[in-house]
């Protein structure tokens, strides 16, 4: 197991294989050994390396469902778990990993879509509490990547979910990422009623730099995202 986790690492970090390759080569590895892998990845400092870990996370899960859903499941719930207070982490990587997973594998989606979304909804009145709101920033970025990813791969879902509402805030949020992830999702998700609220930022200029699900970084501006959002409304 050693060998097989310095060996997937060491694939993870060689930035000459294109993210293609990199998974074709990851899917040699059985699948319960690359995801106890690649949850160091998910910690890594270097950008791309943890980025690129997470698009494996999501590729090794999608391929460990098909195989055994309980263990994908027991997986899923690790990585929500690492989100909660009470585990003794931060959960970095976790928001994205799932999305990830659940755009390749739709009993996944259908399974804990609604988790995602849970992260940016504050708790209701009772018996309705089901927000599990994250306070920190970069959490939150994560939560708004994996919702930019999935509603450009589960859009109907996420509609039928009801989502939309929780993300307007983010739009005046203090971070230009998470503006400009937030303009991705909505216009995504292709609400109408987004239209105004993300013309207000069509001037913003502030400059981002976003990973994509294709496995490289992208410069664009936030004010490039919300005309995006409104042109795919």
């Amino acid at each position: 197991m050693r060998q097989n986790k310095q060996a997937i690492l060491a694939l993870v970090a060689d930035t000459g294989l294109s993210l293609a390759e990199l998974l074709t080569r990851l899917a040699a590895y059985p699948a319960q050994a690359a995801v106890h892998a690649l949850f160091s990845a998910l910690c890594r400092p270097e950008a791309l390396l943890r980025w690129r870990g997470v698009s494996c996370m999501g590729a090794t899960l999608a391929r460990l469902a098909d195989a055994d859903m309980e263990a994908a499941r027991i997986v899923m719930r690790r990585l929500l778990w690492s989100l909660n207070d009470e585990s003794g982490g931060i959960g970095w990587g976790a928001p994205e990993s799932m999305a990830e997973a659940m755009c390749r594998h739709q009993g996944l989606a259908l399974e804990y879509a609604h988790m995602l979304l849970s992260y940016l909804r504050e708790d209701g009145a009772e018996p309705w509490q089901d927000g599990n709101y994250l306070e920190h920033p970069l959490l939150q970025q994560g939560v708004l990547w994996g919702l930019a990813r999935l509603s450009g791969c589960r859009q109907a879902l996420l509609v039928q979910l009801g989502a939309g509402p929780e993300l307007l805030p983010f739009l005046a949020a203090p971070e230009a990422t998470a503006r400009a992830l937030d303009c991705i999702a909505l216009g995504n998700l292709g609400l109408e009623t987004t239209r105004a609220a993300l013309q207000a930022l069509a001037g913003d200029r502030a400059p981002v730099r976003l990973y994509t699900a294709e496995g490289a970084f992208v410069q664009t501006s936030v004010g490039a995202c919300a005309t995006g959002a409104m042109e795919r409304i």
